[in-house]
Parts: structure tokens; sequence; C-alpha cells
């Protein structure tokens, strides 16, 4: 079976309206994942999602977000068109870095399948599966936007604070 691993936040949803609870201190993490129900769709993430779909891959999505998000993002999934497929969300309360919960999920995946890719947004994400020998294809589509500054702060919280 070939498989292909979609992030989700900046893949396919544009988190950049709410990275304002990540500013300050404490950060307002409820308030930013409460918030993700109304993520825009990033149009290139979905039709990479939708042509690896249309090309016989098998769909699974990886997600720092907790899987006490779950519900909120398999409807934001559905209501956005995307391929079903497994969802793999971070337990409520590991707190490692996205580029470890991820390697991890991925690694396991990668022993059973054929691994097609890996689309993920995260430099440090990116860099460690690849660094693992895994197929990675760096979706950029975000950064190329308006906002970079904010998605600093973003992949910064992410290694920091291992949230998302």
């Amino acid at each position: 079976m070939a498989v292909t691993v979609f992030d989700i936040d900046g893949v396919l949803a544009d988190v950049r309206h709410r990275l304002h609870h990540l500013e300050g201190r404490p950060k307002d993490w409820n308030a930013f994942f409460a918030a993700a129900v109304d993520d825009p769709v990033l149009d290139p993430g979905r039709a990479a999602v939708l042509e690896a779909h249309a090309a016989g891959s098998t769909i699974v999505y990886v997600t720092g977000r907790p899987r006490r998000c779950r519900r909120d993002t398999v409807d934001w999934l559905r209501r956005f068109g995307m391929p079903d497929g497994d969802l793999h969300m971070r337990p409520n309360h590991d707190r490692r870095p996205a580029r470890f919960y991820k390697a991890d999920v991925i690694s396991k995946l990668a022993r059973n399948t054929e691994l097609v890719a890996v689309i993920d947004d995260d430099d440090q994400v990116v860099a460690h599966l690849r660094d693992l020998g895994l197929p990675v294809l760096h979706a950029t589509w975000m950064r190329e936007e308006p906002g970079q500054e904010q998605l600093d702060l973003l992949e910064q919280v992410q290694e920091d604070e291992g949230r998302t």
C-alpha cells in the first residue's frame, strides 16, 4: 500500500489568524486550538492531497494537534473536502518537539507501508525526517505569503513547548 502523509497546520490549514494566542506569556493554547475550526484552507495543500489521493495513494494525516481536538479536526477536513484517511494526533500531554513526535509516528508507518512522501511545513520536522532517510516534501506555500514573522513564532513554540 502506497501512503502519502500530510501535516495539517501550515500545509492544509492556514493558522495565521490564530497565532496571536501564542505571542505572550502565558500562551493561550486553549484559544489557539479552539480557533482552528475557523482556519481557511491552503489551496496548494488541498490540491496536493487531492492529487495524491487521485493517484491512488492512501492518505494519512499526522498532526501535532492534541487528541482533544479530534472532532474539530475531522469536521474541518470534511468541510474542505479532504480525502478520508487515518488521523494521528499527539497525545494530550505529549510535550515533545513536533520533529520527535512526528518521526515516531511516521517511522512506524514506513515500516509497514510504501511511504511515497511526507508533506510538512516545519523546517525542523523536515530536516529531522530527511536525516532519518524518509521522503519529505517541504511545504512552503504559506511562507510565500505575507506574515513570515508569525510563522517563525509558531515554529519556535512548537520546538520549545511541543504543543502543535
